[in-house]
């Protein structure tokens, strides 16, 4: 796969979506497409995955600033 950024290959993956979504694709391209769609989709949650590592969070402990790994699941703000 070329070298994309996060936003052009959402980009991508959405219009293949919409292509698939339309039904118009005859059976071949229809497979083509998903192939790249799946492979599209593993490249963005890999990125997501990579940006979540490197997002910490300074907290105050024991009035001591802390960094430690971001966890949504901890702040409430769980994403689907």
């Amino acid at each position: 796969m070329e070298e994309l950024n996060f936003e052009a290959a959402m980009e991508k993956l959405e219009l293949i979506v919409s292509q698939l979504e339309g039904g118009d694709a005859p059976l071949e391209q229809a497979i083509d497409l998903f192939q790249e769609g799946m492979r599209l989709s593993k490249f963005c949650s890999e990125k997501l995955q990579q940006v979540e590592r490197k997002i910490e969070m300074l907290t105050e402990q024991n009035g001591e600033l802390k960094r430690q790994p971001f966890s949504p699941e901890e702040e409430g703000g769980v994403i689907d």
